[in-house]
């Protein structure tokens, strides 16, 4: 194994995520900075104090995770839980770094081409409709099935039990998805006509919006449809620079 100037890397990722391009809710690349040389990430969904702690524990450089810190609306103070993150960061001189919207839609490494590519889909292209190209996309089935098929394979592909609203019998090809909290771009899939919208979590007026539209609507956990985009670019990292990588799952049950 190797070791990369921590510069080096961030520039490199920065490059391959192109976080200027986007207007997010949140700093995307380093958020916190400790050692200058990496020779091991830990990969995550979010920055938890889980798993700042068991990255810490594994003698990780770097963190590289989907969901970091400082986001538009929180408080601005690093008191509390914050600091006590934080400050387990500065302590061990271990690197934050956080993808947010760049991961979402990165069309290799991406949350949403990575759940197609887990699930065997088609990916046909990007809904536009003003949204940023790769944030919500559309596709079908390899092999058409009823919905609750469908909801099966989830369960036993994503390890969570989607929440699904429609009938167990409509029958399901074309299907717009979106990871994580997407549940207000549901209307970009009934615009298309698909038969399904899936992403990970659902609202109390989607359930109303999804019957009256007639469009199916699987919640197949924030956390359990965005485990895959961060893992995908953290491999990625590791065989670029040869370093090591370990991606560390804590699940969540929504």
């Amino acid at each position: 194994m190797m070791t990369i100037q921590t510069d080096l890397f961030l520039q490199y990722i920065n490059e391959l995520m192109q976080p200027e391009k986007f207007q997010d809710y949140c700093p995307n690349g380093l958020q916190v900075q400790g050692t200058n040389t990496i020779k091991k990430i830990i990969t995550g969904v979010s920055a938890t104090q889980e798993l700042v702690d068991k990255a810490i524990a594994q003698n990780a450089d770097a963190i590289l995770v989907h969901h970091g810190y400082f986001w538009k609306g929180e408080s601005q103070v690093i008191t509390g839980m914050k600091y006590k993150r934080i400050k387990a960061l500065l302590d061990a001189n271990v690197n934050l770094i956080g993808y947010h919207l760049p991961l979402d839609c990165h069309k290799e490494f991406g949350n949403n081409v990575q759940l197609a590519k887990l699930m065997n889909w088609n990916v046909l292209g990007s809904i536009e409709s003003g949204l940023q190209q790769g944030l919500v996309l559309k596709g079908q089935l390899n092999t058409p099935m009823n919905a609750k098929a469908l909801a099966n394979q989830f369960e036993q592909q994503l390890n969570f039990k989607p929440i699904m609203i429609g009938s167990d019998d409509k029958m399901i090809k074309d299907v717009v998805w979106c990871t994580g909290a997407a549940q207000s771009y549901l209307q970009h899939a009934i615009d298309v006509g698909a038969d399904a919208f899936i992403t990970g979590e659902i609202s109390e007026n989607t359930v109303h919006n999804a019957i009256e539209n007639n469009i199916q609507y699987f919640a197949c956990g924030h956390h359990a449809t965005e485990r895959y985009g961060i893992q995908a670019l953290g491999e990625h990292l590791a065989e670029r620079f040869n370093i090591e990588h370990e991606f560390i799952d804590c699940p969540v049950p929504v």
